[in-house]
């Protein structure tokens, strides 16, 4: 009859008599590789097992959600996050406007210049440069990317007001996701003029793909100095995708992962622009991530409740890997957990996030806080940010 608790009480108690200074946690419970979820004897006999074997179980601690830290408001929906910095926060709005929080507690810096919604963010230098500088790159309903930098030694009390020093047009439509290659040198936008363009980050006046426009001030002090703001364009183009392409990942240098409203998940390669795996199911995709094991496992959720996970390195079977089906609205961002195989979370129009772990089919934890749809969440160590209208 013992449940999860039970044992682990037992595990607990065994703790404390090695360790007298054993300070008392919940354990969660693997038998033959998958989670118990429910009273041993339920579980032996939902796998069939025979209550006269001998049962080795693995115990290990217990994910748990943290508690939650003060919300961040915003003027209107919070649409991108990127929360892969230890010291900073960055966030997109449908006000046109990305901001830079320190330490997940006060904005320290404001990035304008887009003229419609920011629709996705992303730190280019996850670490602080030498020079003590951090890249940003934004996409926007505009129809265009910015790259921005700002200074990491902020001023607390103050929200700096920052103009990008290089602009990326060339999609014809809307941009709705951003992904930045492992080495930090390329970027690659999804739009809904359903194309994927690939974009170096580095560029000055004298490079073929750049050029110089308009001279333009790039704060709010209309006695500030005047910058030269570059422009660059488009090194590549990737076509296939037949309707808006919702979700782009680059895990690995030469492979990037897209996922379109056209229902399908396509790989390409980076260096030749040429699609080298495809996968259809039969749903229109808003969201996909790479992760779980050497990042090879795809997550991808969209118009219905569930969340699908598929293995590409397993040829000849498109039906996914894994199944979790506990929201009850369409999934519209998914992301792994940067540092385990086994976690992952989602985000739905439910108003819920949930944290998965693929040793079982049930949530590990649901948070719904939000009153809303939640539009974008992202898995990092040590928090998990939510974000909503």
């Amino acid at each position: 009859e013992l449940s999860r608790m039970g044992l682990s009480e037992i595990v607990n108690s065994l703790l404390l008599s090695a360790e007298p200074d054993h300070q008392a946690q919940p354990f969660d419970f693997i038998v033959d590789g998958e989670l118990v979820r429910m009273p041993l004897h339920q579980f032996l006999l939902a796998k069939g097992i025979s209550a006269e074997r001998v049962l080795e179980l693995e115990y290990i601690k217990a994910v748990a959600p943290r508690k939650q830290e003060p919300p961040l408001p915003h003027d209107d929906w919070v649409s991108a996050v990127d929360g892969s910095n230890p010291s900073f926060i960055l966030t997109g709005c449908y006000d046109g406007l990305a901001r830079i929080w320190k330490d997940a507690a006060e904005c320290t810096q404001v990035l304008e210049g887009h003229s419609g919604a920011i629709t996705s963010a992303s730190f280019i230098n996850k670490g602080v440069e030498t020079d003590g500088s951090l890249h940003v790159v934004t996409g926007s309903k505009d129809r265009s990317l910015r790259l921005f930098k700002f200074d990491t030694s902020v001023t607390i009390g103050s929200s700096k007001r920052i103009g990008a020093y290089k602009i990326l047009p060339g999609h014809t439509s809307s941009i709705q996701s951003i992904a930045v290659d492992p080495s930090r040198n390329m970027i690659c936008s999804a739009s809904w003029d359903t194309t994927i363009k690939l974009w170096a980050v580095e560029g000055s006046e004298e490079d073929s793909d750049t050029v110089s426009v308009k001279k333009r001030r790039m704060n709010s002090d209309a006695s500030g100095p005047e910058e030269s703001q570059l422009e660059g364009s488009a090194s590549s183009t990737l076509l296939g995708h037949t309707q808006c392409v919702s979700s782009v990942a680059w895990p690995e240098q030469r492979t990037i992962y897209s996922a379109s409203w056209d229902h399908s998940v396509r790989q390409w390669d980076a260096q030749t622009g040429r699609e080298t795996w495809n996968m259809f199911c039969g749903k229109a995709l808003n969201c996909l991530d790479c992760g779980g094991e050497g990042s090879s496992l795809i997550a991808a959720g969209g118009s219905d409740p569930v969340l699908r996970v598929w293995d590409p390195r397993k040829p000849g079977t498109t039906a996914p890997i894994f199944q979790f089906s506990s929201h009850s609205s369409w999934i519209s961002a998914c992301k792994w957990h940067p540092s385990s195989w086994f976690h992952l979370i989602s985000s739905s129009f439910d108003g819920k996030v949930m944290l998965w772990d693929l040793r079982t089919a049930w949530p590990l934890a649901s948070v719904d806080s939000h009153k809303d749809k939640v539009t974008f969440s992202i898995c990092g160590l040590p928090f998990a940010y939510f974000w909503g209208k």
